[in-house]
């Protein structure tokens, strides 16, 4: 059977060793000890690309852990994949709202710094 060391993960994913730890002392992760040794299975690796996916989507762990614990493998998986999309849908509104915020505020700097040019040349004149 394939297991994995703490540090194969880390280095096949680019992450530290203290982020997987993290995600274990949050439950999204649960490998078996061998000693005080670490030893991580494949379902483990699968849940931890699950887990960067989830983080690269901008989905909480929360979410993220919600979504892979409905996974069944002897399912259709229908519900989680509906969970998924519900996720990603929120998290596009989210970002859809936060990129008219932004281009409402940065219409607002534009135009303070036209006002803001207008009375500085009405300044610069007014002192010739």
């Amino acid at each position: 059977m394939v297991r994995y060391s703490i540090s194969e993960l880390a280095r096949e994913f680019d992450i530290t060793t203290r982020t997987i730890r993290f995600y274990e002392d949050r439950g999204l992760l649960s490998p078996a000890r061998r000693g005080q040794t670490r030893v991580y299975s494949p379902e483990d690796r699968v849940r931890l690309k699950l887990i960067l996916r989830g983080k690269r989507l901008g989905l909480s762990l929360d979410e993220s852990r919600e979504i892979i614990d409905m996974y069944d493998p002897a399912g259709s998986n229908v519900e989680q994949l509906q969970a998924l999309l519900k996720s990603i849908e929120a998290k596009r509104q989210q970002l859809q709202q936060q990129q008219q915020d932004i281009l409402s505020m940065l219409d607002e700097l534009d135009k303070a710094a036209a006002r803001t040019h207008v009375a500085l040349e009405t300044n610069l004149s007014a002192k010739d």
